[in-house]
């Protein structure tokens, strides 16, 4: 009897989690527990206990997202109505309270079976609204600068933590990250000429730094919840990285046609007469911009391993181009640049076109079939890792000749800070890189550098804003 009961929380577990699949309906799911239990049964007779017999049936049962792609090519119609016109009803238009129960025989919660789109929603108008209060509340303008990810982020992790269902444990550090940001982004005095009109319009250096990394170090923490709280297996992290390159292009896809609507709206109305543009102004655009944030997350996760992902497309076409551009940044330097004589924001170019390729190559790892053997694109790869590697030393050569020269302050210092860790970064990623092109190298190495690496970028962005702004004076 106790076996039975493992049993059955068993395969109420898997079911549970094949629900969250939006290319399948109560019945595919029906169908296919009925072929589970099917291979139970006749594992069970072979003399199997039925925790070893449910875990050979599910592995035999084959790769759901397999099944779930293949289901979208097929009924790709009723798909994209389950995306997004579904109202909580299932596939056969049963509406989810009088059809589904769970495996006590309950009917299923209302939240457990309510439309993604709907929370992703409401969330966002939550986002939206937050953002306008302050706004109302009339903040100064720099408090938008260093509170947008606290505004902001709290949506998106609880609608992780609606999809993926971290522990307790988890969603307090969680909130306890939030809440610690928050307190050191508006205590800290930033600024020498605090609430004088000049400090009112333009933020000091500390505080964009600080602005900036806490963002940075947020939306990973955000992973957390994402992961389910099992921040520490390389595998969930990885899943967050193909989640956060996913993301940033369906927000940017967002952002272009909403750009777009909104002027052809204004325009049709100016034709009128009817002036439109400050309802735009003072409440679309504070409203949308972290909305759409939501809406982004909602569209990542609805179309995740059903439909074909965008961001994979896109690094084959730029990784190319950026080896390019790097090999074209070293032969310039090497030829007539003067590294010690560089401006800053010629430095801080080379600082993004950095970030951008450590991007390109994280999320092709988190995009590639690992058992796949070395080929031209990853080849291709290491040209713009070695190259990338130039530049930062080039560009830490230049950061110690300017601190030489002028001293430190919390830009140069946060530079040459980012510089070392891409560095490091850098350099064993084209290690590695090599011994897989070699064939000496498993992929796996590869894969693991990287998210072994990430909790290294959340500690710096967390020094940057919590030391940098008493060490360099909040100037």
């Amino acid at each position: 009897m106790d076996d039975r009961r493992e049993l059955d929380r068993l395969v109420a577990s898997w079911r549970e989690w094949l629900e969250r699949r939006d290319a399948l309906s109560a019945q595919d799911i029906d169908e296919l527990e009925g072929h589970l239990l099917d291979r139970v049964d006749s594992l069970r007779a072979a003399g199997l206990h039925d925790d070893e017999a449910f875990l050979v049936a599910v592995k035999r049962l084959g790769a759901v997202d397999e099944l779930s792609r293949e289901y979208a090519r097929v009924h790709s119609e009723r798909l994209w109505k389950q995306l997004v016109l579904d109202d909580g009803a299932n596939g056969d238009g049963r509406s989810a309270a009088s059809g589904d129960r769970d495996a006590s025989g309950a009917p299923t919660s209302f939240l457990r079976r309510a439309n993604g789109l709907a929370v992703a929603l409401g969330l966002g108008v939550g986002a939206g609204l937050a953002v306008k209060v302050a706004d109302l509340v009339g903040v100064d303008p720099t408090f938008f600068l260093r509170n947008a990810a606290i505004l902001v982020l709290p949506f998106l992790a609880a609608w992780f933590a609606w999809r993926h269902r971290p522990p307790i444990g988890a969603l307090a550090g969680i909130a306890g990250a939030f809440a610690l940001a928050a307190v050191v982004l508006n205590a800290y005095p930033f600024g020498p000429g605090a609430g004088t009109a000049a400090f009112a319009t333009e933020p000091s250096m500390t505080e964009l730094l600080a602005a900036v990394h806490a963002a940075v170090a947020l939306w990973l923490v955000t992973g957390v919840a994402y992961a389910a709280g099992d921040w520490r297996s390389s595998d969930a992290r990885m899943d967050f990285v193909r989640f956060s390159g996913e993301w940033a292009v369906y927000y940017l896809l967002i952002a272009l046609v909403g750009g777009g609507l909104s002027a052809l709206t204004i325009g049709v109305f100016s034709t009128i007469d009817v002036e439109v543009a400050w309802f735009f102004d003072q409440w679309v655009l504070p409203c949308a911009i972290p909305g759409a944030v939501l809406v982004a997350a909602w569209l990542v996760e609805a179309k995740q391993r059903v439909i074909e992902n965008i961001a994979p497309v896109l690094t084959k076409v730029f990784t190319p181009l950026f080896a390019i551009v790097v090999i074209a940044l070293v032969v310039a330097a090497a030829l007539q640049w003067n590294v010690v004589d560089a401006d800053r924001e010629l430095l801080i170019a080379f600082d993004l076109v950095l970030v951008v390729v450590l991007a390109l190559l994280v999320y092709s790892y988190s995009s590639r079939d690992p058992m796949q053997p070395a080929g031209w694109f990853e080849r291709i790869q290491f040209v713009m890792l070695v190259g990338a590697l130039i530049v930062d030393l080039v560009v830490l050569v230049a950061m110690v000749g300017r601190t030489g020269e002028f001293g430190f302050s919390a830009n140069k210092t946060a530079s040459l800070g980012l510089n070392l860790i891409l560095l490091a970064n850098l350099a064993w990623a084209a290690w590695l890189h090599l011994g897989f092109l070699r064939g000496r190298t498993p992929f796996l190495r590869l894969e693991r550098w990287q998210t072994a690496y990430l909790p290294v970028y959340v500690a710096w962005s967390a020094v940057v804003v919590v030391a940098f702004p008493p060490l360099f004076g909040f100037a």
